[in-house]
């Protein structure tokens, strides 16, 4: 394919992908917030499948993209891998990742649990409260990192 700009191709996918992994997680919580702050069990349910389904759907090929085409750029462009921008930005994207990983195992729990109620009727377990606190606490982290890592590509600060 002559004449393509794969540098301005691999650049969208880059920036959509980045928009796409902070549009989806400040949706999805969102969404799961508000379902949390209902009594029903089947209203809660419906929110916790589709927040795990969404992580995966969209959240999960973000998180992968957003890497890959971030490292293609940095090569293409004959950047320095160790710009502080960029170490910045990597240290902040493992560490939102690592808050990341744990509210998802939390979002997948939390939605057994609701199930669990839900078919048997049964009331919520005492640990669902906790794993609810649990998973709002470590998004904070999540979405203040990824408001870092947009902030650093687009001031590449040195």
């Amino acid at each position: 394919m002559q004449g393509m700009d794969w540098y301005a191709i691999i650049k969208t996918v880059h920036i959509i992908s980045g928009a796409i992994l902070f549009g989806t997680g400040l949706g999805i919580a969102f969404f799961f917030f508000c379902a949390h702050r209902h009594d029903e069990v089947a209203s809660r349910l419906f929110a916790a499948r589709t927040t795990v389904f969404a992580d995966f759907l969209f959240t999960l090929p973000a998180v992968i993209v957003q890497p890959v085409t971030g490292f293609w750029l940095i090569r293409h462009a004959g950047i320095d891998w160790t710009e502080f921008w960029l170490v910045a930005t990597y240290v902040v994207y493992i560490v939102a990742g690592c808050c990341w990983l744990p509210v998802v195992w939390l979002q997948i729990k939390i939605k057994n649990m609701l199930r669990e109620s839900h078919n048997t009727g049964k009331p919520l377990p005492t640990k669902y409260q906790s794993y609810f606190r649990l998973w709002f606490l470590l998004g904070w982290p999540a979405f203040i990192g990824l408001l870092i890592v947009f902030f650093l590509m687009v001031a590449k600060p040195a």
